[in-house]
């Protein structure tokens, strides 16, 4: 696994995890930016990552990192939005 990285020039956040065949897949999440608010607009695993848990990892990794800068998120996408639904202590950075 890799750090997050927020890629400002694409708005993505993404992250990558390493696959059952050693092989460095990505996390992403890209946003649009209001202010100090990233909505986050959908968030797509790798086909290799999918059923591991990567992405559950990278939401982690993301909402730490929205605590961290004073940012905050507004989910859009379904999975970004139960995600951060049934992770409540999150939920300081849900705008």
């Amino acid at each position: 696994m890799t750090d997050l990285r927020d890629v400002v020039a694409r708005q993505r956040f993404e992250q990558g995890f390493t696959d059952s065949d050693g092989q460095t897949r990505t996390v992403y999440a890209d946003y649009a930016i209001h202010g100090n608010t990233r909505v986050i607009q959908y968030v797509e695993a790798d086909p290799a990552l999918r059923g591991t848990g990567a992405a559950g990892t990278f939401m982690q990794a993301l909402a730490e990192h929205a605590r961290a800068e004073g940012l905050k998120l507004a989910p859009r996408c379904s999975y970004a939005v139960v995600w951060l639904k049934r992770h409540s202590q999150y939920s300081d950075v849900v705008a």
